[in-house]
């Protein structure tokens, strides 16, 4: 088989989006869902139901997971065409095996995988494509490793492969957390560089002479205990160079990081020879490259030579929508990884994350959900199980949001949290239509509305 990675063929995720595991009687025990963008149902929706309950078309006969219960035979690449409960339609191929214990059927087993969605063409979504990795060890983060349910997130992962297959420079802004080097590396696992080289270097609170020698190399003697050493432009020579924070650089080592790739060549500290070199180059921002200008942060040539093509992750706060299937994909993770079974959050626990301000973004909601895990004592995520800094910051914001709210009308909360909803909808869908029906109202009542609020209108 080659070079083929082997453990990463291995990895199931690679090849389907859905899991899902019934007991004899359908009902189902276990649901992994890895395309949150297509298919939002969440763990509590699906959990202790059978396939029939959550997809109301579907009848009896036509299932494969009561078929397989019925025969005692497997499935295999079987197209089906599903709407869920709240009206989002999706088209799989299915593979659906009996789960047979001493001679008796006890369950199914039931893979999935989109065949319809807009980031693969149907054949390739039958085949089985084995991700790039720039090195034998190395797993990067792939466009399909990006779970979302926003428009916002959405419309980057359509522009990634556009992107990866250019020459041109990136720059990724976005606060602590958002995912920018899950960006970065998606960017360069969909292009043609994928089985080059990706080189990740954060720039913060390294000292000049430090990050000089790291990112150019040094000869051996040209300082104190210098050896011969490639830089990471050397390193990453064919492949890409991802520069995170390059906002803490001094403005004396933006130039010459400037200059080096203006030129695309390169000269260790200490040596008189030049090396040539070819990387795509990709930055990212903790702050507002705008303002880094404004302050001289960031020098302009630089952010002009860097911004080619700017990319803003919006932060979790205001993507709420991502939230609840974030949760659940955390949950689903966390089952696997430490054996357990845990079905979802309690209400109250879902109203303190949908309503918290997530300075650390994803990968706060992402350690969260782990360290309840560690504490749970119950199949349910409760209040008791989240960790106590967060209701400080959380208490503390809500009462700054009453004194604030004191001086509004019940009238003016009530326009301000129908309006919040509202938008939580429109990021959640794709259009109009979807997000009337997820709100239960009219087409025409939800365009009288987003005309109310001033919000602009998804075509």
């Amino acid at each position: 088989m080659g070079n083929i990675n082997i453990s990463k063929m291995l990895n199931i995720y690679n090849y389907f989006d859905g899991v899902i595991i019934t007991d004899e009687k359908g009902v189902i025990k276990y649901y992994t869902n890895f395309r949150t963008d297509l298919y939002n149902l969440r763990l509590d929706e699906v959990i202790g139901k059978t396939i029939m309950e959550i997809h109301p078309e579907i009848k009896e006969e036509d299932s494969t997971i009561m078929n397989v219960l019925k025969t005692k035979k497997p499935i295999y690449d079987h197209i089906e065409h599903l709407t869920t409960l709240h009206g989002d339609s999706v088209t799989n191929v299915c593979s659906t095996l009996p789960i047979m214990q001493g001679g008796r059927i006890v369950g199914a087993i039931d893979f999935s995988r989109c065949i319809d969605d807009e980031f693969h063409k149907n054949i390739e979504r039958r085949q089985i494509v084995i991700p790039n990795i720039s090195t034998k060890d190395e797993k990067l983060y792939n466009i399909e490793d990006i779970i979302t349910t926003s428009k916002k997130i959405n419309e980057i992962k359509k522009m990634i492969p556009m992107i990866a297959s250019t020459e041109s420079a990136v720059m990724i802004y976005g606060e602590t957390g958002t995912g920018k080097e899950m960006i970065a590396q998606s960017i360069h696992s969909s292009g043609p560089r994928a089985s080059k080289p990706f080189v990740s270097q954060n720039c913060a609170a390294i000292p000049d002479t430090l990050l000089e020698s790291i990112m150019f190399g040094a000869t051996k003697g040209s300082f104190t205990g210098a050896e011969d050493k490639a830089g990471l432009f050397e390193i990453a020579n064919g492949g890409t160079i991802f520069l995170d924070e390059i906002n803490s650089m001094s403005m004396v080592m933006q130039a010459k990081i400037l200059k080096t790739i203006e030129e695309k060549k390169v000269k260790r500290i200490g040596s008189n020879e030049f090396m040539t070199f070819d990387v795509k180059v990709l930055c990212a921002l903790n702050q507002d490259p705008i303002k880094c200008m404004k302050e001289n942060i960031i020098r302009e040539d630089l952010f002009y030579r860097l911004s080619t093509v700017l990319i803003e992750i919006p932060p979790l706060r205001d993507r709420i929508a991502d939230i609840p299937f974030m949760v659940n994909y955390f949950i689903g993770l966390n089952n696997l990884k430490m054996n357990k079974n845990v079905m979802g959050v309690s209400s109250e626990v879902m109203e303190i994350l949908c309503n918290y301000n997530w300075p650390g973004n994803v990968r706060e909601l992402k350690n969260i959900v782990e360290g309840a895990f560690n504490v749970i004592g119950s199949n349910i995520i409760n209040i008791k199980d989240l960790p106590a800094y967060m209701f400080n910051l959380f208490e503390k914001e809500h009462k700054t949001l009453l004194k604030i709210d004191d001086n509004l009308s019940l009238e003016d909360k009530v326009y301000e949290y129908e309006k919040r909803i509202i938008i939580m909808a429109l990021d959640s869908t794709k259009n109009i239509t979807q997000a009337a029906k997820k709100l239960k109202i009219s087409k025409q009542t939800l365009n009288y509305k987003l005309l109310k609020f001033g919000l602009k209108s998804k075509r």
